[in-house]
């Protein structure tokens, strides 16, 4: 599960999406964002799930790997769903003793989920189609204004990207220490919830690790080429 997760990750490729400038695909994206969680009626999601597939078909990624990035937020998506539909009150439909299911918590429950579905995919399309470094760039373009208010527009930018690039490394990761901590006899599959998390400590004590190590080697690697780049300027 730890490997279908694609927020962050980027796709190759020479699409028109994939050309466009970036600067355009995040304001797009935090444009349709902002609306999905105004939205309120099927039709609206019919056309955003509609609009999210044809960006998905003209940047010619594998709508099958779009849908991957999905797997890992089903058990969210689905106790979110649940909680809906049986906490919110309205018109009955079914019930056993405390256990109500209304009309209002059906409808509550499918507009979540699929504002959930519909969020991560856009996002997803954004980071897929768009390399770290044009990511970077348009971020610090788009925040240009706030340098005259002595903004760190390009640390903060850096910093964002970094992070966002940094998901798929810490996936990848987490995942070959599962495969070590499974090889010497660790169970994840088994067991209640509260087993499975216990045994989970295991893996995120040399993942923090190995996160501080990754983040002090590339601090000090962008150290070093900020002071070649100084020494450059002043030669």
């Amino acid at each position: 599960m730890i490997k279908d997760i694609t927020l962050g990750q980027y796709f190759p490729g020479d699409s028109l999406i994939h050309r466009a400038d970036p600067r355009v695909k995040i304001i797009l994206t935090l444009v349709i964002m902002t609306n999905i969680f105004l939205i309120d009626s099927y039709l609206a999601f019919a056309v955003f799930a509609g609009f999210i597939a044809m960006a998905v078909f003209i940047g010619k990624i594998p709508f099958a790997y779009t849908l991957k990035g999905l797997k890992p937020i089903m058990p969210i998506i689905v106790f979110t769903a649940l909680v809906n539909i049986f906490t919110n009150p309205g018109i009955l439909l079914a019930g056993y003793g405390p256990v109500r299911i209304t009309y209002e918590g059906i409808d509550t429950a499918a507009k979540m989920s699929l504002r959930l579905v519909l969020l991560i995919m856009s996002s997803s399309i954004m980071t897929l189609t768009t390399t770290p470094i044009s990511l970077t760039d348009g971020l610090e373009r788009i925040l240009s204004p706030l340098k005259h208010l002595k903004v760190p527009v390009h640390e903060f930018s850096m910093m964002m990207t970094v992070a966002l690039r940094f998901i798929p490394t810490l996936l990848e990761e987490t995942d070959k220490i599962m495969k070590a901590q499974a090889s010497r006899g660790a169970d994840f599959e088994t067991g209640n919830m509260f087993e499975r998390a216990k045994s989970f400590i295991p893996v995120l004590i040399p993942l923090f690790v190995s996160a501080f190590r990754r983040a002090d080697d590339l601090a000090l690697a962008m150290e070093h080429a900020a002071i070649e780049v100084e020494r450059e300027e002043q030669g």
